[in-house]
């Protein structure tokens, strides 16, 4: 048996392993070795990717008119069009075409909520923490969308077909 000389992340609280940040940093991980991939080599096939992220987050980087309008989270699309993507150890940046108008973002990776590529039906959910969801409201930031907004987004948002975001769970033995 191959032993492995790993030192896990611990909570200096409780004396545990952080089995969630663990697994957190796995997945995001994945996501860099993909979006590296693809700034090496394009997307191959039907691959496309929506991204899902929080546009409050700190270290997030976009224009002031889409901040405004999506002051919580914002789905994009990347598929067809797309420029200057460059990948980091902490997030990518990317130029992606709002209505003919391109917009250079910039995303954490810590800021990304779900990422899903459908042509495959494959997804990542990152949970997010109940002190940064109650953070989140109390600041104000979940104001709601009138209907012509709410509409608008839904037709921007809407994948041409479901994907499946996958738990874990699922591959778990039993």
């Amino acid at each position: 048996m191959m032993q492995m000389n790993v030192i896990p992340e611990r909570d200096d609280m409780s004396g545990t392993i952080d089995y969630g940040n663990l697994m957190h940093d796995a997945m995001r991980s994945l996501i860099r070795n993909v979006l590296l991939d693809v700034a090496d080599n394009g997307l191959p096939g039907a691959h496309h990717f929506f991204i899902t992220f929080d546009t409050s987050h700190p270290d997030a980087e976009l224009a002031d008119w889409l901040s405004d309008r999506y002051p919580d989270e914002m789905t994009v699309v990347m598929q067809h069009w797309y420029d200057n993507l460059e990948v980091t150890n902490d997030g990518f940046s990317i130029t992606l075409n709002f209505g003919d108008a391109p917009e250079p973002l910039y995303v954490p990776y810590d800021a990304i909520r779900t990422f899903v590529d459908p042509s495959v039906e494959f997804g990542l959910r990152f949970e997010q923490r109940e002190e940064e969801s109650d953070n989140i409201k109390s600041a104000g930031k979940d104001k709601p969308l009138s209907q012509t907004e709410e509409s608008e987004l839904e037709v921007e948002e809407e994948p041409t077909k479901e994907a499946e975001i996958v738990s874990l769970d699922s591959f778990r033995k039993t």
